[in-house]
């Protein structure tokens, strides 16, 4: 089998829809519970980060301030994120991803981590390790 030179340019999109598609078909495979895609996406970037103010996290999110404190007003009242004082602006406040945040988070991972193992256990071995490979690119990709 020869391989086919694809132009950077003519690459470029379809790598991106596949990944796009693929993402969102991952980000669907969510154990049954009442936390919006918006609402996990918000306490998986205050994890991330180690901790945020609002308007950080507003400003990852991409939503305006008052959204987002209605969002983490729902994750505050489930015992997912806690508000502490800021250490340096008396009317600030830093938020936190509590232990039970961490608890549905991992749940959330476990969830797409089972889907997309099963569909990976369902191709040949040969495109295992090519997307094995192409997972070692794509995270080159992503740092550079």
């Amino acid at each position: 089998m020869t391989a086919r030179r694809v132009p950077p340019a003519q690459l470029a999109p379809q790598l991106r829809d596949a990944i796009t598609r693929l993402n969102r078909r991952v980000r669907q495979a969510r154990p049954v519970g009442d936390l919006t895609v918006t609402q996990l996406s918000a306490l998986t970037s205050i994890r991330l980060a180690g901790a945020l103010t609002p308007r950080e996290l507003a400003d990852i999110e991409r939503v305006q301030p008052p959204t987002m404190s209605r969002i983490v007003g729902k994750l505050e009242e489930r015992g997912l994120v806690r508000r502490t004082p800021h250490p340096t602006d008396g009317r600030q406040v830093i938020l936190a991803v509590t232990d039970g945040g961490q608890t549905v988070l991992d749940q959330f991972e476990r969830a797409r981590d089972e889907w997309l193992a099963d569909r990976l256990a369902a191709l040949a071995e040969e495109d295992r390790d090519t997307l094995r490979r192409a997972a070692e690119i794509l995270q080159g990709l992503a740092r550079a």
